[in-house]
């Protein structure tokens, strides 16, 4: 099936690599010149684990395009993806420009019938604005030419959405058009062999499915992160409590990890464009309020540990940050609690020392206007002369470090583990002095 994918950012790469690595033929849209001659030239503009390669072996078939050209995407397939960026205004409301325009640039093009599939993270209502504005263009030429619009939202995590996008728990498609579901189902059909995985409703069900779902996620974050902290001051032990309510099965484990809080592209916008919406139709909600507050303050926490420790003025003091990046497996380092961290350090007076296994170039950027941070080639590089070991992201390369030669190299033995990976006996028993969150 020819299917034109408009965005070449995270789920637009993403989502059109699975679809040419089951045989469609895609073609990838972006006005970013820069972008689409990077991945001509055969990089990739994001970091996501398996994607380089899945990019080139379907490139080298012929499956897989990339082009500027919007004449041509448009006309070349039936399908049309829009997986175009929605940033936070900041009301938290999404920024639909982008949306809007990949709609309008379709409705000015298209001679034939088309199924426009919003797969970017929209507010609920969006699949009528496209639709008006796709049908505005159309009265505007006098063309009488048939469309559908869909809502397919993503769900995809990042540094695992290959195996997401290719073997999903389910995926949703709003629609009321047949024909267009008929195509929708169509497509899904090879990544859902072993058994039905789609889930047909009404657009705004759809629309409202996603950002409810990163809700539920990030308020269990949330949730833990409230329980670490009570767990601390009454002396119990967070990882004990999570391992008691984890096991009942109404419950489960997933997403139940205490934590320097939650960050990313996904979670904190989505959560405020929710609430925008509640808002807007007088509905609050009071939980995800309750929710993006508690994260704000958690992202302080290991911060509040380190003062409370070496003192409030930090003059003189070299910190060791493990992890810049707010999730392993990915570079992104968007609202990431390395950031207010980093920042709150600096602030107070320290230098810092910082190493991530992929994140170093977005954190050269990212913390570019902050004074006084370095960049480690290794994890001990880092540590060397530190007063301080503050752990943030839960990398594999940090779970098991030799803590004999961190003792060694530590300038004061003090190890704050923002993601409890470390037995704090084993810790301690090395002669270091282990600060964890909800552990007494």
């Amino acid at each position: 099936m020819k299917i034109t994918m408009s965005g070449t950012g995270y789920v637009g790469l993403v989502s059109g690599a699975c679809l040419a690595e089951v045989g469609n033929d895609v073609l990838c849209l972006d006005i970013d010149r820069g972008k689409i001659d990077i991945l001509n030239g055969g990089g990739v503009p994001i970091h996501e684990p398996g994607l380089p390669e899945m990019i080139r072996r379907n490139v080298a078939a012929h499956r897989l395009r990339f082009t500027t050209d919007v004449d041509a995407a448009v006309r070349h397939g039936t399908l049309q993806f829009i997986a175009v960026g929605t940033p936070p205004h900041e009301d938290g409301s999404a920024d639909m420009q982008h949306v809007l325009a990949a709609a309008r640039a379709i409705g000015e093009r298209m001679t034939d019938y088309k199924v426009v599939v919003d797969k970017s993270t929209v507010p609920v209502g969006t699949a009528d604005r496209v639709r008006g504005t796709i049908a505005a263009e159309l009265a505007r030429r006098g063309a009488d030419v048939p469309f559908a619009v869909v809502s397919n939202p993503e769900f995809l995590k990042e540094g695992a959405a290959i195996e997401d996008f290719m073997r999903p728990d389910r995926v949703v498609i709003g629609a009321d058009d047949e024909r267009a579901i008929m195509l929708l189902r169509s497509v899904y059909a090879p990544f859902q062999r072993s058994h039905e995985r789609v889930l047909v409703m009404d657009v705004r069900s759809a629309e409202l499915t996603k950002y409810a779902s990163n809700a539920m996620l990030a308020t269990r974050i949330s949730f833990m992160n409230e329980l670490a902290n009570l767990a601390e001051a009454l002396g119990a032990d967070i990882e004990d409590v999570r391992r008691g309510i984890g096991s009942d099965p109404r419950i489960g484990y997933h997403f139940l990890y205490p934590g320097a809080g939650y960050g990313g592209s996904c979670f904190p916008k989505d959560v405020r464009a929710l609430q925008f919406t509640a808002q807007q139709h007088k509905q609050p909600l009071r939980i995800l309020a309750a929710v993006e507050a508690v994260n704000e303050a958690q992202k302080s926490r290991l911060l509040e540990k380190v003062a409370k420790r070496l003192g409030p003025d930090l003059g003189g003091r070299k910190i060791a940050v493990w992890g810049l990046a707010f999730k392993p497996n990915t570079d992104d380092m968007r609202e990431a609690p390395s950031r207010t961290i980093i920042s709150g350090l600096v602030e107070r007076g320290a230098s810092v020392a910082a190493y991530d296994p992929v994140a170093m170039d977005e954190g050269r950027r990212a913390l570019a206007s902050i004074p006084g941070v370095a960049f480690a080639g290794s994890p001990l590089g880092a540590v060397a002369d530190a007063d301080a070991l503050v752990v943030i992201t839960e990398w594999q390369e940090f779970r098991s470090p030799d803590f004999g030669e961190l003792r060694r190299l530590l300038k004061q033995p003090l190890i704050f583990d923002g993601r409890n990976l470390y037995d704090p006996e084993l810790v301690r028993g090395a002669g270091l002095e282990y600060f964890g969150i909800g552990r007494a």
